[in-house]
């Protein structure tokens, strides 16, 4: 028993807790990376990184995509999630659309692609000369589009590469949501129906309650994705973008590490960045929390189905009932 709970034990020490210790002493000393000398500064870089306007427009920018791309993209995700399973005919078994599986294939194809070659060939499709997207606007009429800048502007830069980053995550996490929704029983979509319920009252009341978790687990990693954001961003813009419009912590981490040899300073950011990603997380827990975690009470002249805050529990308990009137 000690050798089965000592090896996991020991593997967690050995690369995460020493690590998470290193960072923390390299964050509180002026080490150049490349040089065993180091002196202990304290918390001067941390009272460097509250001056440092550079770092402070980076840290803007992962709050502003940690905000925008998971809330879009799981939105999105679901909502094709949602269509493609629990859609087609109003009567009947619920089955989804016909056809669900090609939807769900093609909708995986961008996540299949690494993130580098997606922001390459992106960065080529925004490409003010030649660029494919420029071209399409031009043919179709948009004669001021015939040379516009997108990841050159400030005012559309980010805005570009967010949806670089949306239209690369909502495949993976249409399929994640579409399996979730699939371990849903088909019979509580069909005692819905039976109460009545529209499919956007469907959606609320019985698809989002029961994938809950899953929800949650998907916005906390895409979130913390978002927060490094680094490859998308090197390969869009590697330089920050105009005005570091698009520069993200990780991007300014690692150029003051590798371009200016700040090993110390560097590591101080990626300190401030760990620190944001639990707070991050923190958030979303209170706030799914605070959300599904409650059963409210049921409105006057609301179907039973929908007055239960569990619907398999409620499902369970209608059929223990026509059990019972049966055997009377």
């Amino acid at each position: 028993m000690a050798v089965f709970l000592g090896l996991p034990v020991a593997v967690f020490v050995i690369f995460v807790v020493i690590p998470i210790g290193q960072a923390l002493f390299y964050s509180l000393t002026d080490w150049s990376g490349f040089s065993p000398v180091m002196n202990v500064v304290g918390m001067d870089n941390y009272v460097k990184l509250l001056h440092d306007d550079t770092f402070l427009k980076a840290l803007r920018n992962n709050v502003l995509l940690t905000i925008v791309v998971p809330f879009v993209s799981l939105v999105a995700a679901l909502t094709i999630a949602v269509v493609v399973t629990t859609a087609g005919p109003s009567t009947g078994q619920v089955r989804g659309l016909n056809g669900s599986g090609f939807y769900r294939v093609v909708s995986f194809f961008p996540y299949a692609v690494p993130a580098v070659i997606i922001g390459l060939l992106w960065a080529q499709v925004y490409d003010p000369a030649a660029g494919l997207l420029n071209g399409m606007l031009t043919g179709i009429g948009f004669e001021g589009f015939t040379d516009y800048a997108w990841l050159g502007e400030v005012r559309a830069a980010m805005p570009a590469s967010m949806f670089v980053m949306i239209w690369a995550n909502i495949g993976f996490y249409t399929v994640l949501f579409v399996a979730a929704i699939k371990g849903v029983p088909a019979e509580i979509y069909e005692a819905a129906r039976i109460d009545g319920a529209g499919r956007f009252r469907t959606a609320l009341s019985i698809t989002l309650p029961s994938i809950r978790d899953n929800v949650q687990t998907a916005y906390i990693y895409l979130g913390i994705l978002t927060l490094d954001a680094y490859v998308f961003m090197a390969a869009l813009n590697p330089g920050g973008g105009p005005a570091n419009s698009t520069l993200t912590m990780s991007q300014h981490l690692m150029n003051t590490a590798f371009k200016k040899g700040q090993f110390g300073y560097a590591t101080s950011m990626g300190v401030v960045l760990a620190l944001v990603t639990l707070i991050f997380a923190a958030l979303v827990f209170t706030v799914f929390y605070l959300a599904g975690g409650r059963e409210k009470k049921p409105k006057r002249n609301t179907p039973a189905f929908f007055a239960h805050g569990r619907p398999l529990q409620m499902l369970k308990a209608r059929e223990g009932s026509q059990e019972e009137e049966v055997r009377r």
